[in-house]
């Protein structure tokens, strides 16, 4: 088993990673009927996509002997209704760090093909953008 959701009431969950013991909250976000005060689901869906990304960039550029430290992931999430969906994901990006152009498509390539990207819906766009140092 890998985590166990508790229903808090008002549209609320607790969730806790069994391995770890850490815990997250979600709410329904405004436009759902709910609050909006902590990541929903579709929230965690998105920001999964981009952690994803930095983690499989982060084992390339470990395994590559640099670093990568300070770099960031913007994620917008635009969701469809009827049904109601994630219908489109921005990533932004932006590393930190001293890359060259071989790198930089590598950490691309990684990034693209993490574990949550290819188990996302092929109808879901997912539009990544890298801004690399030096870019503006």
């Amino acid at each position: 088993m890998t985590s166990t959701i508790t229903y808090k009431g008002d549209l609320r969950t607790s969730m806790r990673h069994l391995a770890a013991g850490c815990e997250i909250m979600t709410d329904a976000p405004v436009d759902n009927h709910g609050k909006g005060e902590a990541f929903s689901p579709t929230d965690l869906v998105a920001t999964a996509l981009g952690s994803c990304m930095l983690t499989i960039m982060g084992i390339k550029v470990r395994d590559m002997g640099k670093d990568m430290t300070g770099s960031t992931v913007e994620i917008t999430k635009h969701m469809a209704s009827d049904p109601r969906r994630i219908a489109a994901i921005e990533v932004h990006i932006r590393m930190a760090g001293d890359w060259t152009p071989k790198e930089q498509d590598l950490l691309e390539r990684a990034a693209r093909n993490c574990p949550v990207a290819l188990s996302l819906h092929p109808d879901l766009s997912q539009q990544v953008r890298f801004e690399w140092p030096g870019e503006h």
